[in-house]
């Protein structure tokens, strides 16, 4: 069910009701996954959609025990009044990843007499179960100038459950001289384990706020990406957390890109942030800690999604 305004029936029923004008085009897009783990391996046991949002059959790069998953969005953008609502769950001993084959776009906002410019939204929730594990490595985010975008992510992970999450977001066109000088993009991520808040992150970009300039903000840098890793059940013991705490930050000295990254531990998530330039430059060092924080977790070779080579 979407996660919006609406009115109840007496029969019980929720009715939907938009939040944009009812002449704009809009819209409203539902997408609910859950996946199982079986005798064959995690398969992709429900799917529920309406509107725009689908995905094509799972595939398995890395056998039958990971489910690899693309998430399809035909308009290849939001626009004013479109709402996206995204749900995944993974039970029990089942594993999957969820990407996009391209980037997402934010785009300019239409401008209405009577609420100045639509929001346009995309909320996002998962939950993790017990001795399973979900992973989101979307491709980059494209916050268009005068867009009004605002992007939730909602996690809830089992203490058992092990969750590693990345999003790469671009303020403004920057590889062809656009900025974001006009428009407002707004990100909320809240991270529970065993429903217990962890992490609360929001982030409000305006031009009154001066956020984007400020040199104690984003110092007009673009590019803003945050990876989110937390596996309580892994990682077991402080030493076990330093020391892939340790891992991660050599990586980074390696790759000469202290000045871009950052990493700290909060409340059993670790927190990677890259504040830059180049959104290529980001995912390159996103997926290099990604294949290292999986050998650290599960001793193992990782597969990278084959639409990212495409």
């Amino acid at each position: 069910m979407f996660r919006k305004q609406g009115s109840t029936t007496k029969e019980g029923i929720m009715t939907i009701t938009a939040s944009a004008q009812p002449q704009q085009r809009q819209w409203l897009a539902q997408l609910d996954l859950t996946f199982s783990q079986t005798a064959h391996g995690s398969r992709l046991s429900h799917i529920k959609r309406n509107g725009p949002l689908s995905v094509q059959k799972a595939f398995y790069p890395e056998g039958p025990d990971c489910a690899h998953v693309y998430l399809l969005h035909p308009p290849a953008g939001i626009v004013s009044g479109d709402e996206l609502y995204i749900t995944a769950k993974t039970e029990q001993n089942s594993q999957a990843l969820l990407t996009t084959p391209g980037a997402n776009r934010f785009y300019r906002a239409r401008e209405n007499e009577q609420i100045g410019h639509a929001l346009q939204l995309q909320d996002t929730a998962y939950t993790v179960a017990a001795n399973s594990r979900l992973e989101h490595l979307p491709q980059e985010t494209l916050i268009y100038p005068n867009a009004n975008a605002k992007n939730n992510l909602t996690v809830n992970v089992d203490k058992q459950g092990v969750y590693l999450g990345w999003d790469v977001i671009s303020l403004g066109l920057p590889a062809i001289g656009k900025e974001f000088e006009q428009g407002k993009f707004e990100q909320l991520t809240q991270i529970y384990i065993d429903n217990k808040l962890a992490i609360h992150d929001r982030l409000v970009i305006t031009p009154e706020n001066k956020l984007l300039l400020a040199r104690a903000g984003l110092a007009n840098k673009p590019i803003i990406g945050t990876f989110y890793i937390t596996a309580p059940s892994k990682l077991t013991d402080k030493l076990a957390q330093q020391d892939l705490l340790d891992a991660l930050r050599l990586q980074v000295e390696d790759a000469e890109l202290n000045k871009h990254v950052s990493i700290s531990l909060i409340e059993d998530v670790f927190v990677i942030r890259y504040l830059g330039q180049r959104s290529a430059e980001c995912k390159k060092i996103f997926i290099a800690l990604w294949q290292t924080t999986r050998q650290a977790l599960y001793q193992s070779q990782v597969a990278q999604p084959r639409i990212w080579l495409t």
